[in-house]
């Protein structure tokens, strides 16, 4: 089977209201700190930490 290749990406704006590019950097940067910095993120990378950030915040009733 090939692995499909990622193609690496600027941070994109969050889709998240109330959430702000640099919040969402600095959890991605600590979710994928074994993988930074040999490997830049892609899209999938920066969804998933904009989207464990949101599910976080609104588990524990804090302010976005």
């Amino acid at each position: 089977m090939r692995e499909k290749d990622k193609m690496t990406i600027e941070q994109p704006e969050p889709f998240t209201p109330g959430l702000s590019k640099a919040r969402v950097r600095q959890h991605a940067y600590e979710m994928f700190r074994d993988k930074l910095p040999d490997h830049p993120l892609t899209l999938e990378d920066w969804v998933l930490a904009e989207k464990d950030l949101a599910s976080t915040l609104d588990a524990d009733n804090l302010p976005k």
